[in-house]
């Protein structure tokens, strides 16, 4: 009897190492870009006999389509996001050149630990960090040796232009981390900042978030007509038992996405909603946390936006973009403008539904802030046309309203009213169409993540692989990789 008591409690204490480590990576994919059906398999292990016959059913719509269940496992995907890369071989060309020591586990990828660095190494040389004119910040020879310093001059020319080739590096690897955070946002809200006390709170709220955030990151299509929703009929299940409503009634889930206003008493209290609005801002949700909660996301989408104006306004200058029609032209940095573009709707609609959850509608008499359009590839535009589609009308209204940019910098003011008078002269709804009131979504039926070359779907992984490397559908010149 003993020893079968031991025997279950070694088990039991196995199965939830195991649970624990599918939580964990879980979490991990919240700073990837892992497919949904690689999630929805883990989801599985971590509520392994806590769902229902429909539920198992619904997710394994999902699971079953993972790579560990395919013939091939494997994906032309690019499972994480791109990357900035890091000032690593400036660094250690600067060790080197200053015969300092190596440094032990040191982030390249840091431009505060970078720059503490320079700071550092410019004492050496006493150059002062800014101090970048190659003819009026040099030392020349005189004042080199009556600091002491033992070098030549072709040596601390040289020492010096790389401290200044790692100052520009750090500036750049600043905007590119920037940049990346920005893209990652455009996809995910704030899915980064949630902390892993937050995430492991409630085992239903973790699997939520974890699957919710893979299928916001899906890529978009190639096409003239609307890109695919997240909140599918997965998202919905896994939403509902967040809620504590009764999972087994199929009207309530079918409804879902159609009452707006779960009465917040009636959700489960033991679901971390703190976190999920950090993803998914639904009005239940925020009904669900506190003032000060509330309060705090507001302050923070409201800074975000602020920072996305301001990378917004500076791509806006350099790069020669046609207002009226936003189709792209050469020489336009399309990819950086879609992903900050991105970004700042997001943001938006975070700080609009966050608006109205506080109660402070009122500010939008005063400041309402209007979306930002992507770029739209010239074919794309002529297979709307062809299609018998004229310009978006949300066009017409980003033309009509001041730029966000302009707005933060107090050059120019948007009201709700301007708002309204711009969406009625093409027509548009300004509430359902979310430029006044946060953007209300249905649920949608769970569709297998394609496989995609720049937004065309490839049937086989292997065959995307190629495609990709000889850059085919890139719009750049044709080349042969093989």
């Amino acid at each position: 009897m003993i020893a079968q008591w031991v025997f279950m409690f070694a088990l039991s204490r196995k199965q939830n190492l195991f649970i624990m480590n599918s939580l964990k990576r879980l979490y991990q994919s919240l700073s990837e870009r892992k497919r949904p059906e690689d999630i929805a398999d883990l989801i599985l292990e971590v509520l392994n006999g806590k769902l229902t016959a429909q539920e198992t059913k619904v997710l394994k719509q999902a699971a079953n389509g993972a790579l560990k269940n395919k013939l091939w496992q494997y994906t032309s995907m690019l499972q994480e996001f791109a990357k900035p890369i890091g000032a690593e071989k400036q660094v250690k060309k600067a060790i080197e050149l200053f015969g300092l020591n190596d440094i032990a586990a040191f982030d390249y990828a840091s431009p505060d630990l970078v720059e503490r660095f320079i700071v550092n190494v410019s004492s050496l040389i006493n150059k002062a960090p800014g101090a970048n004119d190659f003819r009026k910040d040099r030392l020349n020879k005189a004042e080199r040796e009556a600091l002491g310093m033992d070098v030549s001059k072709r040596m601390y020319n040289k020492q010096w232009r790389l401290l200044k080739r790692l100052e520009e590096k750090t500036l750049r690897l600043a905007r590119e981390i920037k940049k990346s955070e920005f893209q990652q946002m455009a996809k995910n809200g704030l899915a980064r900042q949630i902390s892993e006390s937050d995430f492991y709170k409630d085992v239903d709220t973790a699997c939520f978030i974890a699957y919710y955030t893979a299928k916001s990151n899906i890529r978009s299509i190639f096409t003239n007509g609307k890109q695919e929703r997240a909140f599918d009929t997965i998202s919905a299940m896994l939403f509902l038992r967040c809620t504590g409503i009764n999972k087994t009634r199929k009207p309530i889930f079918d409804r879902l996405m159609g009452r707006r206003n779960l009465n917040p008493r009636k959700l489960s209290k033991t679901a971390n909603w703190w976190a999920i609005a950090h993803v998914y801002p639904n009005v239940a949700v925020l009904a669900h946390l506190s003032d000060a909660q509330k309060g705090v996301l507001l302050g923070k989408w409201t800074l975000i936006l602020q920072d996305i104006a301001e990378l917004l306004g500076e791509l806006w200058a350099s790069n020669s973009i046609n207002r009226q029609t936003m189709i792209v032209k050469r020489g336009n940095d399309s990819t950086t403008w879609n992903h900050t573009a991105g970004a700042w709707n997001k943001a938006r609609d975070h700080w609009m539904n966050l608006i109205y959850a506080t109660g402070t509608e009122f500010i939008l008499e005063e400041l309402c802030f209007g979306k930002v359009l992507r770029l739209m590839a010239a074919d794309v535009a002529y297979w709307h046309s062809a299609t018998g589609g004229d310009l978006d009308p949300n066009t017409y209204v980003w033309n009509q309203l001041p730029l966000p940019w302009e707005v933060f910098e107090g050059t120019a003011i948007c009201t709700k009213e301007m708002v309204i008078q711009a969406c009625s002269k093409v027509r548009l709804n300004p509430e359902t169409s979310g430029w006044i009131a946060p953007r209300k979504h249905s649920v949608v039926a769970f569709k297998p993540t394609p496989e995609l070359v720049h937004g065309v779907t490839i049937a086989n992984p292997f065959l995307a692989t190629i495609l990709k490397k000889n850059k085919v559908f890139s719009g750049k010149a044709f080349k042969q990789q093989f």
